[in-house]
């Protein structure tokens, strides 16, 4: 059981999703009880055995995720995770996450990044993370995947080139914070100069509703549309709470209503502007900022109706 950790790592990255990381962990773990105490007793790394497991029960899901997604209401944005200091267990009865079941945040899970893992082939992504990021060795990861050292070596090579592609200049974190509590106020204060201002000219922002709370179906693009659209959504919903909060480890905000946590932010800023923002409002994806995942996310603050639109 001390793998677990690693292994909820694992899939987070490979999956974009902690209940899908969860459910393959469970699988894991139902294959390692599965064996006979003789079979267990002949492996000699443990660890390495529910990696490999975990790995391709990941490697399946993503095929099936990509099905999924398809029919996915509205736009399927990863699912955001809180600073661990911050962390709410979804499971009933349990007010404190068991530390296991934590997410390390670092590079690999920001919103951004894991968007980019979203485009490549699931055989990409595992060979890319597995790799670049838990630095298994080519050999172990082609009986992964079931190609070749060489193979999974070009995989991880394409992976890192889209990676790079798409990586924004780098942007100290407190640079990074600065800009989005000045995009908070400039919200708050309905300033539609000053949000323009936040804002890339080319900037984009994605709701994520997934059919259980209401999500703009496409996503928004252009600093003037999304300003225009912020400052509405201002003037005729005041009383939600906006909050400054870390997402995946980056800067971010969160919309309350009540206290309970409506929709979530993640941004991705460049310099002194912000390039892309992310409204996480599915509630099933909200459980570790809810302490459950049955909010119905219906009022009418701020936060709401921007995860509406945007």
């Amino acid at each position: 059981m001390s793998e677990r950790r690693q292994l909820t790592n694992l899939a987070y990255r490979l999956l974009g999703s902690l209940a899908e990381a969860e459910d393959a962990v469970q699988e894991t773990y139902a294959r390692w009880y599965a064996l006979t105490p003789r079979q267990r007793d002949g492996i000699r790394t443990p660890g390495a055995w529910l990696t490999t497991v975990a790995s391709r029960v990941c490697l399946n899901l993503l095929g099936s995720a990509r099905a999924r997604r398809e029919r996915y209401v509205g736009q399927w944005v990863p699912e955001p995770l809180p600073d661990r200091t911050e962390w709410i267990s979804g499971r009933p009865g349990n007010a404190t996450a068991d530390p296991a079941d934590r997410v390390t945040l670092d590079e690999s899970v920001n919103m951004a990044f894991l968007v980019v893992l979203e485009a490549m082939t699931p055989a990409e992504r595992v060979a890319f993370i597995l790799h670049d990021v838990f630095r298994y060795p080519f050999a172990d990861i082609a009986e992964i995947v079931g190609r070749t050292p060489a193979a999974c070596r070009q995989l991880a090579s394409s992976a890192r080139r889209r990676i790079r592609a798409a990586e924004p200049p780098a942007t100290p974190t407190a640079q990074q914070a600065g800009v989005i509590r000045d995009f908070k106020q400039a919200w708050e204060a309905q300033d539609i100069e000053a949000l323009i201002g936040l804002l890339d000219p080319d900037a984009t922002a994605i709701g994520d509703g997934g059919g259980l709370a209401s999500a703009h179906p496409h996503p928004i693009e252009g600093r003037e549309q999304i300003a225009r659209l912020y400052i509405d959504i201002a003037r005729t919903a005041p009383e939600a709470t906006l909050l400054e909060r870390t997402v995946n480890g980056r800067p971010g905000l969160v919309a309350q209503e009540d206290g309970v946590t409506v929709t979530v932010f993640a941004f991705e800023v460049a310099g002194e502007r912000i390039r892309r923002i992310w409204a996480v409002r599915n509630p099933e994806k909200l459980r570790p900022w809810t302490g459950t995942g049955t909010g119905t996310g219906t009022g009418t603050g701020t936060g709401t109706e921007t995860g509406t639109e945007g």
